[in-house]
């Protein structure tokens, strides 16, 4: 736990956060500020800054980001009309919080380019 990462201090209890799943490597909860009707926060338990500062040793903790994705995803209903995970790397690639998060995001039309006002 890194003693001033809110990620962490959700997860350790200190801050409130509306969690929706919990299993030994990972918390996820619902974002404060929604971009799409559902906005599930997934982030590891372990802190790991970015995709970049994942080593061997916390990568394993990884292996199964995709089984909990899909977890999450059936959990908020999301199957029959999809949604989308946005995992975003670094302060210029939208990352606000130096925690790993992957954004899962539906329950209305995700348009492309994601953000139309960047072309």
């Amino acid at each position: 736990m890194m003693d001033d990462c809110i990620f962490c201090k959700i997860i350790a209890g200190e801050i409130p956060g509306n969690k929706v799943y919990e299993d030994d490597h990972w918390f996820a909860f619902r974002d404060i500020e929604p971009c799409a009707p559902t906005h599930v926060l997934l982030v590891p338990k372990k802190h790991v800054a970015n995709i970049l500062a994942l080593d061997d040793e916390s990568a394993k903790d990884f292996a199964d980001f995709f089984q909990v994705v899909q977890k999450i995803a059936r959990q908020e209903g999301l199957e029959e009309s999809g949604f989308r995970v946005v995992i975003n790397t670094g302060e210029k690639a939208g990352q606000s919080v130096f925690h790993f998060h992957a954004h899962i995001l539906g329950g209305r039309e995700m348009g492309w380019p994601p953000f139309p006002e960047d072309k």
